[in-house]
């Protein structure tokens, strides 16, 4: 991948260029940003650029055998670790490997996406990726090689958060102290949940979300947007370039959790207790991805009520779509900042607590009830 492919952080980049001119490229290094900021894209056209044969003083040239190769992410010098998920009736924890041309099929693609949608690529609902200790054994076994074609071998680690303790505390030796000619990339939406001791020997390349007239010009370039779309979709997107393209391509899932958010509400407002058990039920049984999917729009909904109630003449500061808005005007007296914070305490405990594998029905009454609490 090219950096001229990344729609905007020049100045990352220019940062990132730098350090292979003046070859102070640090062996471990992770990219922190949130969804949708384009870390995973900026790590692999550095890693592109870095093992270019016939780089340019902005570029990777894109047409060397590397380049094409790192394109195809078949070069023998570049390695994936991602989260993946159990195999059934293989009692042996999975490796990257094991899925590593759905890898290469699904990134290929596009650089951008979610958590969510990769687990979705696996053909997965209910199944929560992770990278599983045996990683660690397979990681060490491969950068005790020699590099077969360029100077240096590079590991993309994507979601770093996301690994098993006994993999990383494997993993803190060859971080500090790698192989000749090693590079490690981590690509991290969560560095807060990445241990400390891996993060403390990593270089942090801080990245930001996309602004407003990246995100514009990028709908337009790819989709063909019509200009006032696009400036509407990239404000409502507020940085994320994955929540744009998914406004613009598709609005289901969107749509599934603002009715869903909205039967919520309005169950607990009418104290329906039926309606609420069925409502969680009907949660339940949908896979742990779309659960937390949802518990996080219901956090970003209630937030950006919160900020219609306190900014109604400006709404500067409101990042809603036409559907969110037209709901919200009447919703967004019943958040203020007497329950704002209790309400986005209860959202983030059921988070967790879907994380870790608790029984969804109960998680998910239990929520309903407290809101029942809280919204009046």
């Amino acid at each position: 991948m090219k950096f001229s492919a990344i729609p905007g952080h020049k100045r990352t980049i220019e940062k990132l260029i730098r350090s292979v001119h003046s070859k102070r490229v640090s062996h471990a290094q992770i990219f922190s940003g949130p969804e949708g900021c384009g870390s995973l894209a900026l790590a692999l056209a550095y890693a592109t650029y870095i093992s270019c044969e016939n780089r340019t003083e902005n570029d990777s040239c894109g047409i060397c055998k590397s380049c094409v190769k790192y394109e195809k992410m078949i070069h023998p010098d570049l390695h994936f670790v991602f989260p993946v998920i159990k195999i059934k009736n293989k009692k042996e924890d999975p490796i990257s490997d094991s899925f590593i041309e759905e890898w290469r099929d699904f990134v290929s693609k596009s650089p951008f996406f979610t958590f969510n949608s990769w687990l979705n690529a696996l053909g997965v609902e209910k199944e929560q990726g992770q990278i599983f200790a045996s990683e660690a054994g397979e990681i060490i076994k491969k950068l005790s090689l020699k590099a077969f074609e360029s100077e240096v071998k590079i590991m993309i680690i994507w979601l770093p958060e996301k690994m098993h303790p006994s993999a990383a505390n494997k993993l803190l030796k060859i971080i500090e102290e790698p192989p000749d000619r090693t590079l490690f990339l981590l690509v991290s939406q969560e560095s807060d949940k990445v241990i400390s001791t891996i993060l403390s020997r990593c270089q942090q390349i801080k990245v930001p979300g996309f602004t407003g007239n990246e995100i514009k010009d990028y709908l337009i370039k790819k989709y063909g947007s019509a200009p006032e779309q696009a400036t509407e979709i990239a404000r409502i997107a507020n940085g994320n370039i994955i929540r744009a393209s998914d406004l613009l391509e598709n609005q289901e899932s969107s749509l599934w959790n603002l009715d869903n958010f909205k039967s919520l509400m309005r169950y607990s407002w009418k104290r329906d207790i039926l309606a609420l058990i069925t409502w969680s039920e009907e949660m339940a049984a949908k896979g742990r991805e779309a659960q937390k999917n949802f518990i996080s729009y219901a956090l970003r909904l209630i937030r950006e009520n919160l900020m219609l109630s306190l900014d109604q003449k400006k709404n500067n500061l409101v990042y809603l779509g036409n559907e969110e808005m037209h709901f919200s005007k009447n919703f967004h007296p019943y958040v203020n900042l007497k329950n704002i914070s209790p309400l986005t305490e209860e959202l983030n405990q059921a988070f967790h607590h879907v994380e870790a594998n608790g029984n969804a029905k109960i998680i998910f009454l239990d929520l309903a009830l407290k809101v029942v609490k809280l919204i009046r």
